[in-house]
């Protein structure tokens, strides 16, 4: 692997970058020690909607990654300040677990079930997915409401293989209203690009965007001018890339890479 130089601000995926389930994976602690010894600004980034912001810095801080809140970005958070600015105060029906709807309620959006109430339906990682979650987001969008949805992942890695994720919650919904979902926060998507970059409030040409999936970390990554880290400890592989829509800037095998 060629020399990595040194960057101002660096973004980390966290589900098979950082960790793997409980998993804390290889050099991922004395990396982030270095770097912050170092004074590099530091983010971590998830597509992952199904905790907290703070529960994703209690993790890594019991993980040996010391973290607070500022520090982490998922799409629950990036959903909510997608609302506020596109639609603040509209009535919306998450297709989701508890923590999205716990921040969207904690940041004053109002939850229906009514058809004729409902503004947005918010697609997510849903592993309590009922039929009736699919119903009630079928007569809202028959009624008028728009598709948005916190991420486009396929599946979520875990230790042992994976998790059916939001992609395929979208899927259902668009498969049987006949509609396209308008909206995607979530890694590659342009608006999480920005989120970051306001957070460590430096420009996307001065970071380095690691992560393990080639179609949303690396992809955001390039379009939003950063240079890319490919770790091979998560989703994508070396050939992947042959048919990748971006090749990352570096690859590593994981992040034992100083």
């Amino acid at each position: 692997m060629q020399p990595i130089p040194t960057y101002a601000g660096y973004i980390f995926d966290l589900d098979g970058t950082i960790y793997l389930g409980d998993q804390i994976l290889p050099g991922a602690v004395d990396l982030i020690a270095h770097l912050r010894h170092s004074g590099r600004k530091v983010a971590f980034l998830s597509n992952n909607p199904t905790k907290t912001r703070a529960q994703y810095a209690e993790k890594l801080t019991r993980m040996g990654i010391p973290t607070r809140i500022e520090e982490v970005i998922n799409t629950s958070y990036v959903m909510v300040e997608w609302l506020k600015a596109n639609a603040p105060g509209a009535s919306v029906y998450p297709v989701s677990e508890q923590p999205l709807i716990d921040e969207l309620t904690a940041a004053g959006f109002p939850i229906s079930e009514r058809a004729g109430e409902i503004q947005y339906v918010i697609a997510s990682f849903d592993r309590t997915f009922t039929y009736r979650k699919l119903q009630i987001a079928f007569d809202a969008m028959r009624a008028g409401a728009q598709l948005v949805a916190t991420n486009p992942d396929r599946f979520c890695p875990v230790p042992g293989g994976g998790e059916p994720d939001a992609a395929a919650i979208i899927a259902a919904i668009e498969a049987c209203t006949n509609t396209r979902c308008s909206v995607n926060v979530g890694k590659p998507s342009p608006i999480m690009a920005r989120t970051v970059s306001t957070l460590l409030n430096l420009p996307p040409n001065r970071c380095l965007m690691v992560g393990d999936r080639l179609h949303t970390d690396i992809a955001m990554g390039a379009e939003a001018g950063m240079d890319t880290l490919l770790v091979l400890t998560g989703d994508s592989r070396r050939s992947d890339l042959a048919t990748a829509p971006y090749q990352p800037t570096y690859i590593a095998e994981d992040l034992r890479i100083l």
